[in-house]
C-alpha cells in the first residue's frame, strides 16, 4: 500500500466549528523498534502490547478561519497554556498536510491530559499523537460525510480504513504512536510471515494468541523521573553507521518470527527470554553507538537483580523491559498478580523515585469520548 492512498479527494462540505474527544493509551514493545529510515519508517518491525490505564485524553476543538495561510494552534496540558509544544505539533502538521489538507482551514485548540505523571518515562508521545490523530481523523470523517446529499460509499470512511489512516498519521508525529489505537497486540513494519503488517502503520497481530497472554499485567517502576538524557529522535539517529546495526535489525525480524510461536503455544519462558533480551540490546545499541549513552541507572539494575533472583527462586514467569529510559516494566500473568505484586511492594518499590509505581495491563486501543 501507496501513502497516495491517504490524499483524500476534494471535500464536498464545510463545517463552521465543533470538538471531538478521544482518548488512547501508550503502548509497550516488546519487540523494539529502534532505527528510522527517512519519513518515519522503522528499520525493523516491532510488536507491543496497548496499555490500559496509562492513557491520555486530547479535546480537539475546531473554528474556521478567515485567512488559510498558516497552521493555527494553541496546545494545553491539565489546563495550562504549553507553547513549548508547538513546535513539535507545528512540525507534525507540516508533515500531515498533504493527507489532511483542512488543516490551514481551522484555528484549533488541542487540551491534553494524561493519566500519569508527565514526563514519568512512560511514552506520552505515544499516547499523545495518536489521540490526536483521531482527532483529525474524526473532523476529516465529518467534512466528508456531513453533505447527506453527496452521500456515496465513494463519501463514507470505514472503520478499517479510519483506523489505518490515523495510524498512518500518528506514525509521521511518533512512531510508536501508531501500535497504540488498537489491542491488544499491535505489529508494526513489514515481516515476511505476518500478511498486511507494513511500515506505514500499525496492525492488529492477527494470529493465534494463547491464554497466558489475555489481561497480562505490566507495574511501571517510576526509577527516575527527570527529563530524557537523549531524545528518541537523536536515539534513532545513531543506528546510521551503528557498526551492530544489521545485526540488530536481523534479530528483530528473528526475534518477532520466533514470539508467532510463543503466542500460539503459551511460552512463558521463551516470552521472557526474547523480552528481556531485546530491552538489554536496546540499551546495547544505545551504549555501543557515537556518541554513547547510558540511561539506566543504578536503580534499574538493582530491580532488573531482584526480578531475576525472584524468577529463581519461586519458578514465577514474572519478567522485565525497558524504554529508552531508567523507568522498569515489570510485566506478568494475570494468575501471578498477587504473588509478583506483594514482591513489587516488598522489594522493587524501595527502588523507585519516592516509591512511585503505577499497575497496568493489558488494554485494548482508543476510544472516543
Amino acid at each position: 500500500m501507496q501513502e497516495i492512498r491517504f490524499i483524500p479527494k476534494a471535500y464536498t462540505s464545510s463545517v463552521e466549528d465543533g470538538s471531538f474527544t478521544w482518548t488512547s493509551p501508550s503502548n509497550i514493545a516488546l519487540v523494539k523498534y529502534w532505527g528510522k529510515k527517512e519519513h518515519q519508517i522503522p528499520e525493523n518491525p516491532s510488536v507491543s502490547f496497548t496499555l490500559d490505564n496509562c492513557k491520555t485524553t486530547t479535546i480537539l476543538s475546531f473554528s474556521k478561519k478567515e485567512k488559510q495561510d498558516n497552521f493555527s494552534f494553541d496546545v494545553f496540558l491539565d489546563g495550562d497554556k504549553k507553547d513549548d509544544f508547538k513546535p513539535k505539533i507545528e512540525t507534525f502538521f507540516k508533515r500531515i498536510e498533504v493527507y489532511l489538507p483542512f488543516l490551514k482551514n481551522y484555528h484549533f485548540k488541542i487540551e491534553t491530559s494524561n493519566t500519569f505523571p508527565h514526563s514519568s518515562g512512560i511514552a506520552s508521545s505515544a499516547s499523545g499523537m495518536s489521540a490526536l490523530a483521531m482527532c483529525l481523523m474524526s473532523l476529516e470523517k465529518l467534512l466528508i460525510e456531513s453533505d447527506v446529499a453527496m452521500s456515496t460509499d465513494e463519501n463514507t470512511i470505514n472503520d478499517g480504513f479510519f483506523i489505518q489512516k490515523a495510524s498512518f498519521l500518528a506514525r509521521l508525529g511518533s512512531g510508536s504512536a501508531c501500535r497504540s489505537l488498537e489491542g491488544d497486540l499491535v505489529v508494526w513494519g513489514k515481516h515476511h510471515e505476518i500478511e498486511g503488517s507494513s511500515d506505514l502503520f500499525g496492525v492488529k497481530y492477527p494470529f493465534e494468541v494463547h491464554e497466558n497472554f489475555k489481561n497480562y499485567r505490566d507495574t511501571i517502576l517510576l526509577v527516575d523521573k527527570g527529563e530524557k538524557q537523549v531524545s528518541s529522535s537523536v536515539g534513532h539517529n545513531l543506528m546510521y553507521g551503528h557498526p551492530f546495526a544489521q545485526e540488530r535489525f536481523k534479530q528483530a525480524h528473528k526475534n518477532l518470527s520466533s514470539l508467532i510461536n510463543v503466542f500460539k503455544e503459551g511460552d512463558l519462558d521463551t516470552f521472557i527470554e526474547i523480552v528481556e533480551s531485546e530491552a538489554l540490546t536496546l540499551h546495547a545499541m544505545m551504549m555501543t553507538s557515537m556518541p554513547y549513552f547510558i540511561l539506566m541507572k543504578p536503580n534499574t539494575l538493582e530491580i532488573i537483580n531482584k526480578i531475576w533472583s525472584f524468577r529463581q527462586t519461586t519458578n514465577s514467569k514474572v519478567c522485565f523491559t525497558l524504554d529508552a529510559g531508567a523507568n522498569v516494566h515489570v510485566l506478568y500473568p494475570e494468575s501471578e498478580s498477587e504473588q509478583v505484586c506483594e514482591f513489587i511492594k516488598n522489594e522493587l518499590v524501595a527502588f523507585c523515585q519516592k516509591g512511585q509505581y503505577i499497575n497496568d495491563k493489558i488494554g485494548f486501543g482508543a476510544k472516543q469520548l
